[in-house]
């Protein structure tokens, strides 16, 4: 919580999409998130994944949960529909599965299950770029996209994160005509968002990119520019995962 309303105070940010909150709907912190400006979207779920979207402008439409597979339990999406000066923007937060272990041969349940969720969300996403509106599908998607976002990638080889098969899927998605706004405005190796808290990996810069904001070309012609804030990951008692932040003009 020192974290979130240090890095709200200090950034100022429209929007922040949240992943991992671990916590039910009426757990989360909303009086002190509100105090600070912000309307609170949220769909969580007890001790596991959650996600939730802060913005200053109250949604106009809400979306809980990815669409395809009404038996999943996991919250690990919500999208949302912003008033803008242009329009409207719509934005989500998601937690893609992490997918490990894989199984012996790429079949363990976990592993189905995240390709499986991102057969689902190229669906919803084809979907919502029919609309032709401003759209950013922002989060952790556990997906480490090319050699360069990895300060290893024989080591990462096949990991969840790096397979051939992940790797497939995430450009199915992108294929569609949505942009990963880092690699297309700025795309230097060694750019990373996470670092694990063992084997000194935030000291030794041993970190991958994972978080992404896939964007359409709407949102694309309205991108200003995109960073990193790195320096979050050296605060007191930090997230492994740092913040990636994208600058519209909506």
């Amino acid at each position: 919580m020192h974290a979130l309303t240090h890095w709200l105070e200090t950034a100022k940010p429209d929007v922040l999409c949240l992943q991992e909150i671990k916590t039910v709907d009426d757990g989360f912190p909303r009086m002190e998130i509100e105090a600070l400006g912000y309307h609170c979207s949220i769909h969580g779920q007890k001790s596991y994944n959650g996600v939730a979207i802060l913005s200053r402008q109250t949604p106009e439409e809400v979306r809980i949960g990815l669409p395809g597979d009404d038996s999943d339990e996991q919250a690990r999406y919500i999208e949302v529909v912003l008033p803008a000066k242009s329009g409207v923007v719509r934005v989500a937060s998601i937690y893609l599965p992490n997918g490990n272990p894989v199984g012996e041969n790429g079949d363990s349940e976990k592993y189905r299950y995240k390709l499986d969720w991102m057969r689902r969300l190229k669906d919803h996403a084809a979907e919502l770029l029919t609309y032709e509106e401003p759209l950013v599908l922002a989060g952790d998607y556990n997906v480490i996209p090319r050699n360069g976002d990895t300060h290893d990638p024989k080591g990462w080889s096949g990991d969840a994160l790096f397979r051939t098969e992940t790797l497939a899927a995430f450009r199915t998605i992108k294929n569609l005509g949505l942009y990963d706004a880092f690699e297309t405005l700025d795309g230097r190796d060694g750019q990373y968002s996470f670092w694990d808290y063992q084997g000194g990996a935030w000291p030794n810069n041993l970190g991958i990119r994972i978080d992404h904001l896939l964007c359409s070309a709407q949102a694309m012609d309205r991108i200003e520019d995109v960073s990193i804030d790195k320096f979050v990951r050296d605060g007191e008692r930090p997230s492994d995962h740092v913040p990636i932040v994208g600058q519209f003009e909506f």
